[in-house]
């Protein structure tokens, strides 16, 4: 089964524009996604960007040894379906570009879950808001590129799988008690996040991907509630 490590980056969020671009610790917020997500095991690693915000992105996707493809704004579902009949990838490990902190470790236990289990869609419970990512079948989201009518499942790209449990297998466990944090956030999405990661990686960055086993310690001297 071909796997592949498929990212969703553009630059024009409302809430906090070329996000993807800001530095921390010396390297573009994209750069620190990409460098962890380098570390899942995977066939394929590959962004999945827009046509305008290809040629800023690509460099940085190149430079870190990556695929690039370019699919619709709107559809981010379309993307990743697109994207995985080009490159023949069957499961897919989905992550997103806002995340700077997403745990790779963590990233090869949810394909192993996936992997053991059979499921459509795999990830786990409680990780701090922003470190986990999704590891769906292919086919799974053909279906519901086929189906889903919602614009909100079409938007978010998995929500048509586990709002029919019925027919997809959805497995979702908790987290490893040592990677729980669930009250944590993570996730890059406005200035004040910006100011929070900047503090943050400049207390912890030392040249290489962090992980959660140092992440978490810091994140509860330092408390963000989700909300």
């Amino acid at each position: 089964m071909t796997s592949g490590v498929f990212l969703q980056m553009r630059l024009d969020s409302s809430r906090l524009p070329r996000k993807a671009l800001l530095p921390l610790a010396g390297l573009p917020v994209a750069a620190h996604v990409m460098n962890a997500l380098s570390r899942v095991k995977a066939d394929i690693h590959m962004l999945l960007t827009t046509e305008d915000s290809r040629a800023e992105l690509a460099p940085l996707a190149e430079k870190a040894g990556w695929r690039v493809f370019t699919g619709s704004k709107e559809d981010v579902l379309e993307r990743y379906v697109f994207a995985a009949r080009e490159t023949g990838c069957s499961r897919i490990i989905r992550a997103t570009g806002d995340n700077p902190l997403v745990s790779a470790y963590m990233a090869n236990e949810a394909v192993l879950l996936a992997e053991k289990s059979g499921a459509d869609y795999a990830g786990f419970a409680s990780l701090p808001l922003g470190s986990g990512v999704e590891v769906i079948r292919a086919q799974a989201l053909e279906e519901a590129w086929n189906e889903a009518e919602d614009p909100y499942e079409r938007e978010h790209v998995a929500p048509f799988l586990y709002r029919h449990p019925e027919r997809y297998k959805i497995v979702v466990p908790e987290a490893p008690e040592r990677y729980r944090a669930p009250e944590s956030r993570v996730t890059l999405d406005t200035p004040e996040d910006y100011t929070f990661f900047q503090k943050l990686f400049a207390e912890l960055y030392q040249g290489t991907p962090l992980e959660l086993e140092t992440v978490i310690p810091w994140l509860e001297a330092h408390p963000r509630n989700v909300s």
